[in-house]
């Protein structure tokens, strides 16, 4: 292989790199995928789920762009939840646990059979540049590959440590080297890193497990694949929960000072939303309990993952605070808990193309990027992949809006904050989420993905009558009116359980929380001809129909406000009005528009409203601003 040329090289296949090597090889492009070995693609070294709030909605919207990561979990799928399901539909959050090593398996399988892709097992040690553009890299051992870009998602390996306890080693994962030359020429080349921390739990042995003290914690009854392209999923097993009884607190306190966290031999930053317990201990000193949720590893596998006590204490110490919790005395540890510290690029260096502004050619993505989680990966490898593309044909990039997309959220948020902390995917970061719910991804997205060449015609058929019958079913809903005549009542009563009183449509019956549409379908065969996931949809679309017309016309005043310039020198700490919370979120961040001070974490429509009565009366370029 040594000299090969391709259109993209794509370093690492983590979640990421699965991603951006698909997507680009489904756009037609010649792709390389470096490994350090194939047995470890898309290997789930944290807890094998996939899904979740804010992250099942990147991963329908990863499927409807014809992406892997939702298709592998539907098939490795053991235990299938929707969480936040008693909420409304916008803050729905599939999950699966999946077994492990099928999904590995499967995504390998998927890499290696697609055309256009070579794998190639070695190590990336530099990248190769002229004239400032990256142009390829290079292998240990002295081998190149040429590429008209390079994508990296080096996960947690650049300048990967290990720490449990008192002992620290080079690795970015158990049992797996670091790659230290890499991080070394990034620098060389100007490339500003970071270091962040991220850690694991224990992994405990089924059977040394007391399941009668735990609770048992199944999958849905019904459960929803994440993928357009699966037919079925079905629990195959169940998980439990307990809960850390006020002793561990104390074991925890008293053996800080052995922390690696604490006793400061860790000097990057963990997840603020996935803290461990120590962590947990410290931060929340009122919560005497913390949930622990006990999920397999896969089907056949002996290992239990301990979701809820990640941590780096010493060995000792996480036995002592294991089988404290009830359910836990007799546990055998497969393996002890560690935390991974770990470079990530400083993310306002690289442009929302996911393009490095110095190194032409050279995009980043997934946890290299400074995110956390697979889901957040893989739908940065998405993106990066497709650009990746597009830049080797000279042609305009693309990133979905912050109204159009999950993924636009997250992109739009890595590149216009200076993070300080590995980023999670939550609804509540998206301004619009009514808007982006997870049954809506493929309406918005698909379209895009086809243009793209990353859905098939035949696929994008699919879905437009599937949305053609939704429609019709919400336009004979809304039609179809019904007369509160006795018989009509007396019918009403007895199978819907509600009496009326007046004329009204069957939507506006459908808008009532107490009406059950599974009721309602079996008297409309415009709902009831659906599937249960579509009638939802329909549901959903009914009941939140307000909601969704004001968020629509808040993006559209968002959109006029876009380019709306904050005057220049503009000292906003003498603006009557605003927090000292919000001023301080401006100073740092000196937004140049109203739509990026918008953004800013703490910044509130208040104190939007201020900026825009500012901007306006001065203007950017300091006469008045029309919008």
């Amino acid at each position: 292989m040594d000299g090969a040329s391709f259109d993209v090289v794509v370093v690492g296949a983590g979640h990421a790199g699965c991603e951006a090597a698909a997507a680009a090889a489904r756009m037609g492009a010649r792709v390389a995928v470096v490994t350090l070995s194939l047995s470890t693609v898309a290997q789930m070294p944290c807890n094998p789920a996939v899904g979740g709030v804010g992250k099942g909605h990147l991963v329908a919207e990863v499927d409807a762009m014809g992406g892997l990561q939702g298709w592998a979990a539907d098939r490795a799928g053991l235990h299938f939840r929707v969480l936040n399901a008693s909420r409304g539909p916008a803050v729905w959050g599939p999950r699966a646990q999946c077994d492990k090593a099928l999904y590995g398996l499967l995504m390998r399988r998927l890499l290696t059979r697609l055309p256009g892709i070579t794998i190639v097992e070695g190590e990336v040690v530099g990248l190769l540049v002229d004239d400032r553009a990256v142009v390829g890299v290079r292998l240990a051992g002295g081998g190149t590959l040429q590429g008209r870009t390079v994508v990296l998602t080096t996960g947690t390996f650049l300048g990967g440590i290990l720490h449990s306890g008192g002992r620290s080693r080079p690795g970015g994962r158990y049992g797996e080297p670091s790659t230290v030359s890499l991080a070394q020429s990034l620098h060389t080349l100007g490339v500003e890193l970071r270091r962040f921390k991220t850690g694991t739990p224990p992994r405990l042995h089924r059977d040394s497990i007391d399941y009668e003290r735990l609770r048992e914690q199944p999958g849905d009854p019904a459960p929803r694949p994440f993928s357009w392209r699966t037919r079925v999923v079905r629990n195959r097993c169940v998980c439990w929960t307990t809960r850390t009884p006020e002793v561990v607190q104390s074991i925890i306190a008293d053996n800080l000072h052995r922390s690696p966290l604490y006793s400061g031999r860790i000097a990057g930053v963990g997840p603020r939303y996935c803290p461990s317990i120590e962590d947990k201990v410290v931060r929340f000193p009122h919560h005497r309990e913390h949930v622990v949720f006990l999920e397999p590893e896969g089907l056949g596998s002996i290992s239990i993952y301990v979701n809820g006590l990640s941590t780096s204490l010493p060995e000792d110490v996480q036995e002592r605070v294991v089988r404290a919790v009830p359910g836990l005395e007799r546990a055998r540890f497969l393996r002890y808990g560690y935390a991974v510290e770990y470079d990530v690029v400083a993310p306002r260096q690289v442009e929302r193309s996911l393009r490095c502004r110095s190194l032409p050619g050279l995009f980043v993505a997934g946890q290299l990027l400074g995110t956390s989680g697979y889901e957040e990966a893989a739908a940065l490898g998405l993106v990066a992949g497709v650009n990746a593309v597009l830049e080797s044909r000279g042609e305009a990039g693309w990133v979905p809006g912050r109204d159009e997309a999950y993924i636009g959220v997250l992109v739009d948020d890595l590149c216009s904050a200076d993070h300080r902390e590995p980023y999670r995917m939550l609804t509540s970061r998206a301004e619009h989420r009514l808007l982006l719910g997870v049954d809506s991804a493929r309406r918005r997205l698909m379209e895009r993905g086809h243009r793209l060449g990353l859905v098939s015609e035949r696929g994008l058929a699919v879905e437009r009558r599937r949305w053609e019958t939704v429609e019709a079913a919400c336009s004979t809903l809304q039609e179809t009116r019904l007369r509160p005549d006795r018989e009509t009542r007396q019918h009403l009563t007895r199978v819907v359980g509600v009496d009326i009183r007046r004329p009204l449509s069957w939507a506006e019956l459908l808008r009532r929380p107490e009406v059950d549409p599974g009721r309602v379908a079996d008297l409309v065969p415009a709902l009831g001809d659906l599937s249960e996931e579509d009638r939802a949809v329909v549901v959903g679309l009914l009941r939140y129909h307000g909601y969704l017309q004001r968020q629509e016309r808040e993006v559209e005043r968002v959109a006029r406000l876009r380019h709306l310039a904050i005057p220049r020198g503009l000292d906003v700490a003498r603006l009557p009005g605003l927090s000292r919370e919000v001023v301080e979120a401006l100073e740092k961040a000196r937004p140049r528009t109203i739509a990026e001070a918008a953004r800013l974490p703490g910044v509130t429509p208040a104190a939007v409203a201020i900026l825009v009565a500012r901007a306006r009366g001065v203007g950017g370029n300091g006469g008045p601003t029309q919008l």
